[in-house]
């Protein structure tokens, strides 16, 4: 791990595992359209491909799937375990003074659950739900070739940094929520339909008491009813991201599940806090 004041160059590993994690998915690309070009020529020229091209091809695809799966083995695992730089914390700690090194060892696990969120996502939009997240993670992208080496070895791909948002208009911030969501959840075995509690990355602002920060209750209806019936909670709501209300993929979670059941947790996520807690963003 670097110490504060020593230049971060990504996770520390052997050569050979940098380059499998770094090189298959685009490697794995080649030899599929090589193949295609094979097969291509094969039916339209008929062309015979000698024996040892059709081995050979074989075994390389053999290699490949197995690297591939490897390097899926293993970016989950880094994402959850290789270091991330020690001088985040300290920058998040000179931000927010009130915190202490501590506090932000769980904002950096925070992170780590929205890069896992990234991870899971195959390529899709994962909005950013907390502030005091999104200050280590802004503070991260400012040192771009470690940031770029992280997200290259343990993301697979590079995550463009866009500031937090809450539930509101646009159906692509929605649906970015949502898998942020679906994924914290299922990391931590909640039930995103009907949260008990909420994941880490939603409780950080809350928490930590982060100036502007977004604050979110699992059920906004049992605060209501501990309120004696008012009208608004003054959170945005776990529900609302199965809210049907909201533009979207609501029942799939913008496509980080298949939704067999259209009614599973949808109207009582709006009826219960539609309007008074997850619209609060635009």
């Amino acid at each position: 791990m670097a110490r504060l004041g020593e230049t971060y160059r990504g996770p520390r590993m052997p050569l050979w595992r940098r380059l499998v994690l770094r090189y298959s998915a685009s490697t794995a690309a080649r030899l599929a359209f090589t193949a295609v070009c094979i097969v291509l020529a094969v039916f339209f020229i008929g062309w015979r491909p000698p024996a040892v091209v059709i081995v050979t091809a074989v075994g390389l695809f053999a290699v490949m799937g197995m690297a591939g799966i490897w390097a899926s083995r293993e970016r989950s695992r880094l994402v959850r375990e290789a270091p991330l730089p020690n001088f985040l914390k300290h920058k998040l700690v000179a931000t927010y003074p009130h915190l202490t090194l501590r506090d932000a060892e769980l904002v950096e696990r925070g992170l780590r659950q929205f890069f896992i969120a990234c991870q899971r996502s195959n390529k899709r939009f994962v909005a950013m739900p907390s502030q005091v997240v999104d200050s280590m993670w802004h503070e991260f992208i400012l040192h771009t070739s470690a940031y770029r080496e992280w997200c290259n070895l343990v993301i697979g791909r590079f995550i463009d940094h866009v500031p937090a948002e809450v539930l509101g208009h646009k159906a692509s911030t929605n649906d970015g929520l949502r898998r942020a969501w679906y994924w914290a959840c299922r990391e931590e075995s909640i039930n995103p339909k009907k949260p008990s509690r909420l994941p880490l990355l939603f409780a950080l602002d809350a928490k930590f008491a982060i100036p502007g920060g977004f604050v979110y209750q699992a059920d906004c209806k049992g605060v209501r009813r501990d309120n004696g019936g008012g009208g608004g909670c003054g959170a945005h709501c776990g529900e609302s991201f199965s809210d049907g209300s909201y533009s979207g993929d609501a029942d799939g979670f913008g496509g980080s599940e298949s939704s067999s059941s259209s009614g599973d947790g949808g109207s009582d996520g709006g009826s219960g806090c539609g309007s008074g807690c997850g619209g609060g963003g635009d």
